[in-house]
């Protein structure tokens, strides 16, 4: 298994613009990614998106949308209950995994090591092999209980990394702010990108 292979996970915080185009980024940039999504996800999908992606029955046409380029064989899904799927494993090479975005009952899952689905296990598995996670959470205003989780997750390894669109790049639509957080998420696993105007340039 190549470790140019990344993990994405969706789970049921507010941001589902986030994944979605971060997805399309990391496919654009050639890497294959390995996808799962929790029961929520799909719920703040179909809110912020107006499409509907079934669990059980994943199409990728349904989460990139109708008019989107599927590519053939750089995405593979696991439905978030499988604990036999091979991202559940150490042995199982990535380059990285990142949470987008990330609820807080989900870092939480991670912060006390519950793994009570495949996202909560494929997260320890990066803390464990020291690898690269990167959590994207969304929520304001964060109470002690949130921000000691947080700390937990940092202290493990893992990046957090909050959905906080800067203003210094003069942003002039929605997708500008979303594509600031993708491409600092992109920076974190190492993947190039042109999304962002960086501070001195």
């Amino acid at each position: 298994m190549a470790t140019e292979d990344l993990i994405l996970a969706m789970t049921g915080a507010s941001g589902a613009p986030y994944g979605v185009r971060l997805l399309e980024v990391l496919l654009r940039a050639g890497r294959t990614v390995h996808v799962t999504l929790s029961p929520a996800a799909t719920q703040v999908i179909e809110q912020e998106l107006d499409r509907r992606v079934k669990l059980d029955q994943f199409r990728l046409r349904d989460l990139l949308g109708d008019e989107a380029e599927v590519p053939q064989g750089q995405v593979h899904y696991y439905h978030y209950m499988d604990f036999r799927a091979g991202i559940a494993s150490g042995s199982f090479l990535t380059g990285g995994m990142v949470i987008c975005p990330c609820s807080m009952a989900t870092l939480a899952g991670i912060a006390h090591g519950l793994s009570q689905n495949l996202i909560h296990r494929a997260a320890d598995v990066h803390l464990k092999e020291r690898r690269r996670l990167v959590l994207v959470p969304r929520e304001t205003p964060l109470n002690v209980v949130q921000l000691k989780n947080m700390t937990a997750c940092v202290e493990a390894g893992a990046v957090v990394l909050p959905a906080m669109p800067a203003f210094y790049t003069r942003p002039k639509t929605l997708e500008d702010a979303v594509d600031f957080i993708v491409g600092r998420i992109c920076d974190q696993l190492g993947v190039a990108h042109q999304l962002l105007k960086r501070w001195g340039t």
